[in-house]
């Protein structure tokens, strides 16, 4: 049988480092815990107000909301809400169990403190990074994250304080992530981006208790100098295609052109029905153009010559 084991923190202790924590503390917090329960029952019933905790963060907060007529901020700190969870410590140890709450809980006095902690979503703004991307322009990109917390025990004991540690976290992972990308990807595959900083970020936050459920890129901020250059590329390719497909049309067009030339090439009467279709034509638009017809005749001379 090994004589060693490990504390909470995962460390190993000796067997004497052992025998010293269980013996000696262990009697110390029995006999303060006796000597708590002695006072609660020689001082029933006032010690109620010590001992029930509808989550009051401290006498102080208590007594200054009094002094100040803040009745709503005193109720709203003297109750552990829905979303709320109590995490209890009895000299510097964490009570067995889950948190408490939501509702009213026991303490023991002089011995027990605690911590709330809310449990519901919380979302925060990444500032604007400066991110150098892979193919070597400067962007600016900030983001929006939302995370909870899914354990409140984790939360309190293995980080000072999870929200700060989240943000820059965020920060951190948003620039390693955004310069591995081209500009191309990153404005073109914004989802695929947040799926990944969202998987990385809750993977790291998972030992402190953290769920992060959402990451949402907000914008992305160019350079006026490639703002400028990107329009006219833009500008460039429209007007090549539109050159394109004008050359495009006017090539159909000469090919509708020569069929119909030989359409009326094999008929001599054709030709007369459309000189004076284009002359029914132009009469029609009431404008003052003079018109001298010729028979077709004549300019059939012209042309065998």
């Amino acid at each position: 049988m090994s004589s060693k084991r490990e504390n909470e923190d995962g460390v190993p202790m000796t067997s004497q480092a052992v025998e010293e924590d269980d013996g000696t503390s262990g009697c110390c917090v029995a006999i303060l815990v006796f000597l708590s329960y002695l006072v609660v029952v020689f001082t029933f019933p006032f010690s109620l107000c010590y001992i029930i905790k509808p989550a009051t963060y401290s006498m102080y907060a208590v007594s200054y909301c009094l002094k100040k007529g803040l009745f709503k901020s005193l109720r709203e700190k003297m109750v552990v809400q829905e979303y709320e969870r109590a995490v209890i410590f009895r000299m510097g140890r964490i009570l067995p169990g889950p948190a408490k709450g939501p509702g009213v809980f026991f303490i023991l006095p002089c011995i027990d403190t605690f911590r709330t902690v809310d449990l519901r979503t919380v979302s925060f703004d990444v500032p604007p990074q400066e991110i150098l991307t892979k193919d070597s322009v400067t962007i600016a990109v900030d983001a929006v994250v939302y995370f909870r917390v899914m354990n409140p025990t984790i939360s309190i004991t293995n980080v000072q304080n999870y929200k700060s540690s989240t943000e820059l976290l965020a920060q951190t992972t948003l620039r390693n992530i955004l310069g591995t990308k081209s500009l191309g990807e990153l404005l073109s595959d914004r989802e695929h981006i947040s799926h990944s900083i969202q998987s990385i970020l809750d993977e790291a936050t998972d030992p402190w208790g953290v769920k992060v459920e959402r990451v949402e890129i907000k914008d992305v901020k160019l350079p006026v100098q490639l703002q400028r250059a990107m329009a006219a590329e833009a500008e460039a390719s429209r007007e090549a295609r539109a050159k394109v497909i004008a050359a495009e049309g006017e090539q159909n067009a000469s090919r509708a052109l020569k069929e119909a030339a030989d359409v009326i090439a094999s008929s001599p009467s054709a030709l007369q029905l459309r000189y004076l279709q284009t002359l029914n034509t132009i009469s029609a638009e009431k404008n003052s153009t003079i018109i001298f017809p010729l028979p077709i005749e004549m300019m059939s001379k012209w042309m065998d010559k």
